[in-house]
């Protein structure tokens, strides 16, 4: 199959959880013998803080604005067996109006931020990357959060017509067990991008633990952090961690956190893409608890879960031996479970089932 994609970015990791996702998707998708090509906006933020520059195996169109890019888009579009436009993407309107606009492709939306949709939706407000006709006249609606009552939103709200979950995922070839690296050393560590709507439960299990433990040692890598964020003297500071250097900083981890961003949180069934990661590295897991979490690590055997910070500090007073315990049961569920090449598995099986049901001639066998 040819696919092409147009999306918030692959080619920066900064301050966005949609690049490395897109990394071992477009990866496994090329392994499987497929041409995928990746359109991306080329703006200053990203640009600066490139760490991707090519697609081995397929083709990264990187271009300064929709005009540059449109001749070039409508040709990849014609040519494709599926067109796939993404949240976030900058020119998810006017790409949408291409895949429409041709006869061949099987439509897809995927919604790597479900929960922000649907908030905004919910509200009456625009989303910048939906059209006025909603996602009614896309083959199939892609959502990065599960659940029954996520679809029938999609299906009220924006008129989407077959809905179906992709989750996040891990390359096991990126993310992988390694030897611990004395300036990633941390007794609790936690990586992720600032985001306000997280802030609470990050203070409450990370911060607060902290403040308690001063024997400790605590670790955030992201971006975006503002000044005024409630630093501890044993709270160390990575700004942005490429992907390149997540299984060094895992590795050197006794124990890591997951917060989910509270949207996410109270919808359920939000697997981040970092919980995978942090398995495949072989670190232990802890995280805040929400429906359906159950459904990708077994709680106390494979990820420990925590409502408050006496839960945190429980956690962190396990010997070592049961941590690795936790830790090598959650490493397997995600290798076996959760990779990349089982995603990208899913996602040809969805496009296959939704071309069968549309336009039957428009996909060949892979």
């Amino acid at each position: 199959m040819k696919i092409v994609i147009f999306g918030l970015t692959i080619s920066s990791s900064w301050g966005n959880g949609h690049a490395t996702l897109w990394r071992g998707l477009c990866k496994n998708l090329v392994r499987a013998g497929h041409d995928v090509v990746f359109f991306e906006r080329d703006v200053p933020y990203y640009a600066g803080a490139r760490d991707f520059f090519e697609l081995p195996g397929g083709r990264l169109e990187l271009f300064a604005n929709w005009k540059a890019a449109r001749a070039k888009a409508r040709e990849d579009v014609r040519d494709s067996d599926a067109t796939i436009v993404t949240s976030y993407c900058p020119d998810a309107i006017e790409a949408t109006r291409l895949a429409l606009d041709a006869a061949r492709p099987i439509r897809v939306f995927y919604d790597l931020d479900t929960p922000i949709t649907l908030a905004k939706l919910r509200k009456g407000e625009a989303v910048p990357y939906i059209g006025p006709n909603g996602l009614a006249e896309f083959d199939i609606v892609l959502s990065f959060t599960g659940g029954a009552s996520v679809f029938e939103e999609f299906r009220r709200l924006v008129g989407a017509r077959r809905i179906a979950a992709l989750y996040g995922h891990v390359d096991p070839d990126i993310h992988r067990p390694v030897q611990a690296q004395p300036r990633y050393r941390a007794d609790l560590s936690y990586l992720g991008t600032y985001s306000s709507d997280r802030q609470q439960a990050l203070e409450n299990l990370f911060v607060t633990s902290a403040q308690r433990r001063q024997d400790l040692r605590f670790l955030i890598g992201g971006a975006q952090y503002p000044s005024d964020f409630p630093w501890s003297p044993n709270i160390y500071f990575v700004r942005h961690l490429p992907p390149a250097e997540h299984a060094a900083f895992f590795a050197s981890s006794r124990l890591t956190l997951n917060v989910t961003r509270k949207a996410m949180a109270e919808m359920g069934w939000c697997p981040s893409g970092r919980l995978f990661e942090a398995a495949a590295c072989g670190a232990p897991l802890l995280s805040d608890g929400w429906a359906g979490i159950d459904a990708f690590f077994e709680p106390g055997k494979e990820i420990l879960l925590a409502r408050d910070s006496p839960d945190v500090l429980a956690a962190l007073d396990l010997d070592d031996s049961e941590l690795r315990r936790i830790a090598d049961r959650a490493r397997q569920r995600a290798l076996d479970q959760h990779s990349s090449a089982r995603r990208t598995h899913e996602l040809i099986g969805l496009l296959k089932q939704s071309a069968s049901s549309t336009r039957p001639s428009t996909l060949q066998e892979a």
